[in-house]
């Protein structure tokens, strides 16, 4: 049970880091105090993401073994002899100073975004009269959120990186991401006000919807391969192993409550379950380019002078899956490189951040 002082160092340090996006927004000319902290908000988001992906890739998940603190400090440099000494024991890890400063940083990162959000709650509450009660709930429904989120971070260290909960951490953030995007979206201060602008919903709500709906199948899939280590399970491309299809286990492979390497009888996971895990990520990647495809296109056809904006994400949409197939397979050819397996995540959260903005033009009246 981490100790009140704890409680508050981490405290103090998730205000002083949430305190420079708030001198950003202090300095911005043009827009409420409101909108610019929900923009922030995505963009700090998306930040975590990548950075949690730098953490697993560099296997600092575990570089504090303890949570919410390092040995019970807020951070290494107060736990630096117990670092030092299980670095000694063990030079490569899972504990080292990088390690632990990595991992802090995460948290770090976390709990900055908590803070904002709030904060996001406190002018939410403050602007009720002004905004209704809409914003109030949405925002508290994002807090509430950010918390479960922070316990499977917890759990993703007691429970030793067990692949599920990774998992789910991953996806949690990624849900996080697109809620905060359709948050800060929303027209909540146009609706208070006489000037309105006039939105073009040419869109179909039901295609933006099975895009997303397809791409978090895939992002699923990916975090799967990733937190099972399986990206160099088949390692040639296309083919694997040198076969048009490998061997399979889907039951093993796809076995959700296991421990680390292990399968659910608590043996070694074969090679051949976590050739189906990637396998699997390679086979739907397929449906995603179509769909996602299909998507950008009927928007790029949709796109008018009075809609240069759907043409411009329709535009980003393309290029983001052109990143996605070449980190891809870059990740399989290069045998998993730092900057590809990071781009990969990046692009898939930036991929959900996309159509989400795009379904600010879709028309949801059928639905």
């Amino acid at each position: 049970m981490p100790n009140l002082v704890l409680l508050l160092e981490l405290a103090l340090i998730a205000i002083v880091f949430a305190g420079l996006p708030l001198l950003y927004i202090s300095t911005r000319q043009g827009h409420s105090v409101f909108q610019k902290l929900n923009w922030v908000l995505v963009f700090m988001t998306f930040d975590l993401i990548v950075f949690g992906a730098f953490t697993r890739l560099t296997d600092s998940g575990l570089g504090c073994p303890d949570w919410p603190g390092c040995y019970g400090a807020s951070n290494p440099f107060h736990a630096i002899n117990e670092i030092q000494q299980a670095e000694s024991a063990m030079p490569t890890g899972p504990v080292t100073v990088m390690k632990a400063w990595i991992e802090m940083i995460h948290r770090y990162l976390a709990m900055t975004v908590g803070a904002l959000i709030l904060l996001q709650v406190g002018l939410a509450m403050n602007k009720v009269k002004m905004l209704g009660k809409g914003p109030l709930f949405g925002s508290l429904g994002l807090l509430l959120l950010v918390c479960i989120q922070g316990a499977f971070g917890a759990w993703t260290v007691t429970l030793k990186l067990q692949p599920i909960i990774v998992t789910v951490h991953l996806m949690l953030a990624i849900v996080l991401l697109a809620l905060l995007t359709l948050y800060a979206q929303q027209p909540w201060e146009e609706k208070n006000t006489s000037v309105r602008t006039l939105r073009l919903k040419p869109l179909s709500a039901q295609l933006v919807l099975f895009a997303l709906f397809i791409l978090m199948i895939q992002v699923f899939l990916g975090a799967w391969v990733s937190t099972n280590y399986a990206v160099l399970a088949c390692p040639d491309f296309p083919m694997c192993s040198g076969g048009a299809w490998p061997e399979m286990r889907w039951t093993e492979g796809f076995a959700l409550w296991r421990e680390l390497g292990l399968n659910a009888q608590g043996e070694f996971i074969s090679p051949a379950a976590l050739q189906t895990i990637h396998w699997a990520h390679r086979l739907f990647a397929l449906l995603v380019l179509i769909v996602l495809g299909a998507l950008g296109w009927r928007s790029l056809q949709l796109a008018t002078p009075a809609l240069t904006s759907l043409g411009w994400f329709a535009k980003l949409l393309f290029g983001l899956l052109a990143l996605q197939v070449v980190t891809g397979i870059s990740n399989v050819v290069f045998q998993w490189p730092l900057l590809a397996a990071l781009l990969h995540t990046a692009g898939s959260a930036a991929l959900v951040f996309c159509i989400v903005r795009m379904s600010y033009w879709a028309s949801w009246k059928s639905l």
